[in-house]
C-alpha cells in the first residue's frame, strides 16, 4: 500500500510560482519600446553608439514603436521621414519584439534583393548576435542548416523572411502577420512582371485579423512617391515640442530654424508663438543644446507629444512625419550649412528637401523649356582662352550612323558650367577617319589664363549603345588610361555614375552603366539658371555660337507620366522626328564630371587652386605704373633671355595647334546647319 503524500498550501504556492507555473503563465503585455529597452543591444558592427538600446535617446520613436505592439489596435503605421533619426532601428526593434515576444510569420522588404542580402548580414545578424534574448531564439547559421540563411531566419513559432521589392517570387511567398516595407520610395514600379511590390507584399497579410504593417521611407518626387500618399492616408501626426518661454506646442520646422547672416553655426529653433493681447511674436531662441530637453515626451519627464492634424481615410491607420531637424546626431548648424551650400542649385536642393526636411520634392519643371528664351540668354565670352572660372573640362560624345556629335563643357566651382565647344564630325563610324578626328580633338590643350600649358579634357564619355558599338569599343579600349570611358545609359532609379564598371561586353572594356534619368533631371533643372547675370552653383553659360537649333535639341525631351500595371511612372520622352543629340552630349559630359568626382577629384579645390595661380600670375604681370610694388611682392626673373625663349616655344606650340584646328575644320561640318 502506497504511502499518502500530504501537499501543504506552502508547497502548492512554491510549485505554482516556480516551474509548475511556467505552463500557465502568460507573457507580460510589453510594448515594443519596453521590450527594446530591456532586451535590445546595439552592435559595434552596425551602430555608432553600441550598447543597450535606450528609447530615451530618440523619444519620438516610442509612440511609433508601441503602435506596432501586439496589444495595440493599430494595424498600419506609415512614416515619412528624414535621415539620421533612427527610424530603421524602430523597424529592427519590431523584428526583435516579434521574434522574442510575439512570434509569427514576418517579412522585411528592401528595395532590391542585393540590399536585402546586405541588410541581413550587416544589420539583422549583428542585432541577433548582440542581443541574448534573440540569439537564444535563432540558431547560428550553418552551411547545411536551412533554418538560418541570409534570406530566412526561423525561430520558435515563426519565421523572418527577407526579400527585395524587385523579386516577384519573393513577394509571393508565405502569408505573414507582420510586414516591414523599408524605403518604399526606392521600390521599382513592378516586381519582375507581377505588379506593384507594395500591393503584392500587403496582400500577404490579408488572412490575419491582427496584422501589423510598418511602412517607412525618405520621400522622393511628389509625382512618384509612395510614402507621400501613405502619409496622407493616415492622421498625419507631427511631433510637437513646448516653447521654453511662452509654452506654445509646435513642431520643429525649417522656417523656424534661424541663424545670424553668414553664421550658420548660430542656427537655433525660434518659437513663432503669437500673443494676441500684445500683438507680439514670442521669438524665443532655443539653441542646439536644448534640443534633448525639448524632445522629452509627455509622461517621461517632458512635454513633447505626437499631435494628429487630419482624419485618417480608414480606421486603424496612423501616419507620422519626422525630419532630420529632430535628430540627436544632426545639428541645426549642419542643416543650415548644407542648405547654404545647395540653395542655388535645384539639382542639389532636392536631396536637402528629401533627406533633411523629409518632404516630397515637387518638380515644377515638367513643362517643356522654351528654347527661344534660352537663346535670348546667350552671353559674350571667349573660349580661347577659357573663362578664368573653368577648373576642368569634360566631353560627351554621341555616336550616330553617319557622324559623331560632341560637346566640350567647362566646369567651375559648385558645378557652374560653360559650353566651350560643340562639334559634329561627319563620317562613317565604321571607318577610322572620323575616330582619328575625334582623337585629335580630345588630345588638344585649351588655353587658360592661369595655366600657360593650357587644360586638357579631363574625362570623356562615349555612348556605346547604338549601331556602332564595336567601333566605339575599338576606339575606347586603348585610350581608357586617358579617361576616355565607354558608357551605356539606363533609365529608372539609379545613380548618375555607378560604383564600378562592367567588363562583360564583347569589347572587354570598362563599361559604365549611367543613370540617364537622374542626369537629365540635373541638366534640365540647371537650364533654368542661365544668363549673364546668373552665377553660382549649377549656373549654365552659353556663348553666341550656340544657335536656336542647339537649344531646341537641349529642350526637346520632357517628362511624361505613364502607368505600369496601375502604378505611376515618370519617363523622359520626345517625338520620333525630333533631334536630341545636344541634350545627350550634355548629359554625357555631366556624367563624365560625376565619374571624376566619384574617382576622388575635388572640383571646388581645383577651382580654388586655379584662382590662386591666376592671382599670382596677375601679380607677375602688373602694369608698369605698379612695377615697384610688384617687385616688392614677387621676385622677378633674373634672366630675361629665358622669357624670350619661353615665348618662342609658346609661339611654336600655338602655331602647331592652329594648323591642327584648320585641318579639323575642313572635315567638321557646321554644328547645326548641316541638315542632319
Amino acid at each position: 500500500m502506497n504511502a499518502r503524500v500530504e501537499i501543504t498550501a506552502t508547497d502548492w504556492h512554491a510549485w505554482i510560482c516556480g516551474e509548475g507555473g511556467d505552463a500557465y503563465r502568460c507573457d507580460l503585455p510589453w510594448t515594443v519600446s519596453q521590450w527594446a529597452d530591456r532586451n535590445r543591444y546595439l552592435s559595434s558592427v552596425s551602430s555608432a553608439e553600441p550598447g543597450r538600446w535606450r528609447t530615451s535617446r530618440t523619444p519620438y520613436l516610442r509612440e511609433i514603436m508601441d503602435c506596432l505592439s501586439a496589444y495595440s489596435p493599430i494595424e498600419v503605421v506609415n512614416v515619412m521621414k528624414g535621415v539620421q533619426i533612427g527610424m530603421s532601428e524602430a523597424g529592427f526593434n519590431f523584428v526583435g519584439y516579434t521574434i522574442h515576444h510575439s512570434p509569427g510569420p514576418m517579412m522585411y522588404v528592401m528595395p532590391t534583393i542585393d540590399m536585402a542580402k546586405k541588410f541581413s548580414k550587416t544589420r539583422i545578424d549583428p542585432m541577433v548576435a548582440a542581443s541574448p534574448a534573440l540569439s537564444e531564439k535563432i540558431k547560428p547559421a550553418r552551411s547545411r542548416d536551412s533554418d538560418n540563411t541570409v534570406f530566412q531566419k526561423a525561430f520558435d513559432g515563426g519565421v523572418l523572411v527577407l526579400t527585395g521589392a524587385n523579386s516577384g517570387s519573393g513577394l509571393r511567398g508565405l502569408p505573414v502577420r507582420c510586414l516591414v516595407l523599408d524605403e518604399v520610395d526606392g521600390y521599382p514600379a513592378s516586381a519582375d512582371e507581377d505588379g506593384d511590390p507594395v500591393t503584392l507584399a500587403t496582400d500577404r497579410t490579408s488572412t490575419f485579423t491582427r496584422r501589423k504593417i510598418f511602412k517607412l521611407s525618405t520621400p522622393t518626387l511628389k509625382e512618384t512617391s509612395r510614402i507621400g500618399p501613405a502619409f496622407r492616408e493616415g492622421d498625419q501626426r507631427y511631433y510637437n515640442v513646448k516653447c521654453d518661454a511662452c509654452g506654445k506646442m509646435q513642431p520643429i520646422t525649417w522656417n523656424k530654424i534661424k541663424w545670424e547672416p553668414g553664421r550658420p553655426e548660430t542656427a537655433a529653433f525660434e518659437c513663432d508663438g503669437f500673443d494676441e493681447e500684445t500683438g507680439e511674436v514670442c521669438g524665443h531662441r532655443h539653441p542646439e543644446h536644448r534640443k534633448g530637453v525639448l524632445l522629452r515626451e509627455k509622461g517621461f519627464g517632458g512635454d513633447a507629444e505626437w499631435i494628429p492634424t487630419a482624419e485618417p481615410t480608414r480606421p486603424n491607420v496612423r501616419s507620422y512625419h519626422l525630419s532630420a531637424l529632430y535628430s540627436p546626431w544632426y545639428t541645426w548648424a549642419e542643416c543650415a550649412q548644407r542648405f547654404l551650400d545647395v540653395k542655388d542649385d535645384p539639382a542639389k536642393l532636392q536631396p536637402f528637401v528629401n533627406n533633411v526636411l523629409g518632404e516630397e520634392w515637387e518638380d515644377l519643371g515638367g513643362d517643356k523649356l522654351d528654347p527661344t528664351s534660352l537663346l535670348a540668354k546667350r552671353e559674350t565670352f571667349e573660349v580661347d582662352p577659357l573663362p578664368a572660372q573653368v577648373a576642368l573640362l569634360t566631353c560627351g560624345v554621341d555616336v550616330q550612323p553617319d557622324r559623331l556629335e560632341l560637346e566640350i563643357v567647362g566646369w567651375g566651382r559648385d558645378e557652374e558650367s560653360w559650353s566651350i565647344g560643340y562639334h559634329i564630325l561627319a563620317g562613317d563610324p565604321s571607318e577610322l577617319e572620323v575616330w582619328d578626328q575625334l582623337d585629335d580633338l580630345l588630345s588638344e590643350r585649351f588655353a587658360h589664363p592661369a595655366k600657360p600649358e593650357g587644360l586638357r579634357i579631363s574625362a570623356t564619355c562615349i555612348d556605346t549603345g547604338g549601331a556602332n558599338t564595336q567601333d566605339a569599343y575599338r576606339f575606347i579600349r586603348p585610350r581608357e588610361g586617358r579617361r576616355i570611358w565607354g558608357i551605356k545609359g539606363y533609365a529608372g532609379k539609379r545613380p548618375v555614375w555607378p560604383k564600378r564598371p562592367s567588363r562583360s561586353n564583347k569589347g572587354k572594356i570598362n563599361l559604365y552603366a549611367i543613370g540617364v534619368d537622374a542626369a537629365k533631371e540635373v541638366v534640365t533643372a540647371r537650364l533654368t539658371k542661365t544668363g549673364a547675370n546668373v552665377s553660382g552653383a549649377g549656373a549654365c553659360h552659353f556663348n553666341q555660337e550656340r544657335d536656336k537649333d542647339y537649344f531646341e535639341q537641349m529642350t526637346v525631351e520632357r517628362k511624361v507620366t505613364r502607368y505600369v500595371k496601375g502604378f505611376k511612372v515618370i519617363e523622359w520622352h520626345k517625338n520620333d522626328h525630333d533631334r536630341n543629340e545636344a541634350f545627350d552630349c550634355r548629359v554625357y559630359a555631366y556624367a563624365a564630371l560625376q565619374g571624376l568626382i566619384v574617382g576622388g577629384i575635388n572640383l571646388n579645390k581645383r577651382a580654388n587652386s586655379l584662382r590662386a595661380e591666376l592671382t599670382e600670375r596677375t601679380l607677375h604681370n602688373m602694369p608698369t605704373s605698379d612695377e615697384t610694388q610688384a617687385s616688392a611682392l614677387i621676385p622677378q626673373p633674373e634672366e630675361p633671355a629665358n622669357l624670350e625663349r619661353d615665348s618662342e616655344e609658346t609661339q611654336t606650340e600655338r602655331a602647331t595647334a592652329q594648323k591642327r584646328k584648320k585641318k579639323r575644320r575642313s572635315v567638321i561640318s557646321s554644328p547645326f546647319m548641316s541638315g542632319y
